[in-house]
């Protein structure tokens, strides 16, 4: 059996305070990752869908529209709203330039 405690109650509960201390530390980041992680699991779980198209909107008033992009493109801004499969077919053949990198106008059958 393990006997390499100390001797004297003082020393003991001074031990047995000291733990206490640290269990509780323990629990409260126990509760705070169980907390972060059935949040991030809410937040994926309630995540809204991709969309399949979104047009980036430009600065100032009215935000006109700048380019079109397919709703997982890397290089869209962050001025953005998602558009329907018929408005983007009806951005682009307004003159609405589409994205060059996600090439938008081939997904939906438009080639110029």
């Amino acid at each position: 059996m393990f006997d390499d405690l100390p001797p004297d109650l003082e020393r003991l509960l001074t031990l047995r305070v000291w733990h206490v201390m640290w269990l509780q530390r323990i629990d409260t980041k126990i509760a705070a990752v169980r907390q972060r992680e059935a949040e991030q699991e809410h937040g994926r779980r309630h995540r809204p869908p991709v969309p399949d198209w979104i047009v980036e909107l430009g600065i100032g008033t009215g935000r006109p529209p700048t380019q079109l992009h397919t709703g997982d493109c890397y290089a869209a801004g962050k001025r953005r709203r998602p558009v329907d499969r018929d408005e983007a077919r009806r951005l682009l053949a307004s003159g609405l330039p589409a994205c060059t990198h996600c090439r938008p106008d081939q997904h939906l059958g438009i080639i110029e």
